[in-house]
């Protein structure tokens, strides 16, 4: 089943989790309450919230219970910032790559990571994905975080608006991303060609991989071109989210010109 474009994501096998989750955080509540693909259950909010979340959750027909809050860090893990907030929820629908690219502004960009792990990268890219009109992150199925309340904490609104898409295999996913005319980008530090060079006035995916150990070797074969950042000598590479963000922000740039 489809929720058209205003949201879900994941592998290749169009289905919702029926797990509940609980998300939290002013931005990830309020984002998640004003998506009608989302399906919730309960809204906590602490005396004294703001009102604007009563009125979203009773717009979606959403019970809301007002405890202390105390009570909200109860019922969440531990150190989760809250902020007097908090949403059970169940997952998104997945999307696969098609349902991210359907109707989506040419021309089209998304990010592919590989070996990204840490959910607070993955939510600082998904807000630049947001911000710089990218129309999907794609990431492995296997050793991602989950789309839940850290994840949507980061992302800061942003995992309602751009599609998580899960694949099983990243070297084939480039092969069909290739197919689809995409120009494929593999970032990497130690690359001749800098990225200003590169003609991003077209449907482009930038794949980046875990600090540290970067992309792997069949990863990068997949890719068109291997290309750096322009850095200076002192520090030669960045954080993996900073990294996408000035390469979303490049290609947001291009169209410009």
């Amino acid at each position: 089943m489809r929720r058209g474009r205003h949201r879900g994501h994941g592998p290749q096998d169009h289905k919702r989790g029926t797990d509940s989750l609980w998300l939290w955080g002013i931005h990830a509540v309020k984002a998640a309450l004003a998506n009608p693909g989302r399906r919730s259950r309960k809204l906590l909010v602490a005396t004294g919230s703001d009102p604007v979340f009563q009125a979203l959750a009773a717009k979606a027909k959403i019970p809301v219970e007002t405890v202390d809050a105390d009570g909200i860090a109860r019922a969440l893990p531990r150190e989760a910032v809250h902020q007097g907030v908090a949403l059970m929820t169940d997952a998104l629908e997945e999307l696969d790559i098609h349902d991210a690219l359907d109707g989506a502004a040419e021309p089209r960009r998304m990010v592919l990571l590989d070996q990204v792990t840490d959910p607070h990268n993955l939510g600082a890219i998904l807000r630049s994905a947001a911000a710089f009109g990218a129309c999907g992150v794609i990431v492995h199925e296997r050793g991602t975080p989950a789309a839940g309340g850290v994840l949507a904490k980061a992302a800061s609104g942003a995992l309602e608006v751009v599609p998580i898409v899960r694949v099983v295999n990243i070297a084939r996913t480039l092969d069909e991303l290739g197919e689809l005319g995409f120009l494929r980008l593999a970032f990497a530090e130690e690359a001749t060609q800098s990225l200003e060079t590169m003609d991003l006035g077209r449907d482009v995916v930038l794949v980046l991989g875990a600090e540290g150990e970067g992309l792997r070797r069949l990863t990068r074969e997949k890719c068109d071109v291997q290309v750096r950042l322009p850095t200076g000598p002192k520090l030669g590479s960045l954080n993996v989210s900073n990294a996408a963000a000035i390469g979303l922000y490049a290609c947001a740039v291009a169209l410009r010109q």
